[in-house]
């Protein structure tokens, strides 16, 4: 057997445990984000293809340079929010289900609000009859000046 080229092999085992990423279509596209200025209202788009708003929550979680991720909210599929407790006061999550697409809003913006965004699909649709493991991310950047 002619043993693989290095480069191959973390792709080929990537393939064998993970087909179902490779047969996924799950897209999501961000918009907004850029230069803000404290006590500017941030406002980001996640766009999404391969699966409805409805059948399963998207959630919004950032990262500040340097630091670890924090979940900041979510819809769930029936369009329920939850937050995070430390945004509780300036953030909104909301959605279009004819566009497909959800909008997270943050007010009062904060030097500390600084950090990659991202939104990131639940893992398990509301039926739970396809119990299947799935995390699509999406960036978008917001610095404070």
């Amino acid at each position: 057997m002619m043993p693989l080229n290095m480069e191959l092999q973390p792709l080929i085992i990537f393939l064998m445990f993970f087909p179902a990423y490779i047969s996924s279509q799950i897209t999501l596209t961000p918009s907004g984000g850029g230069v803000k200025r404290p006590g500017d209202t941030l406002q980001l788009t996640c766009a999404v293809s391969g699966f409805s708003v409805t059948s399963y929550g998207v959630h919004w979680i950032r990262q500040p340079l340097g630091k670890g991720l924090e979940w900041a909210g979510v819809i769930w599929s029936g369009g329920s929010t939850n937050y995070n407790s430390g945004l509780q006061n300036r953030i909104t999550i909301s959605r279009d289900t004819s566009k497909n697409q959800v909008f997270l809003q943050l007010n009062g913006l904060k030097p500390e609000d600084s950090a990659m965004y991202y939104c990131s699909r639940d893992t398990v649709s509301k039926t739970f009859s396809e119990a299947v493991q799935k995390l699509c991310f999406l960036k978008a950047r917001y610095h404070s000046v």
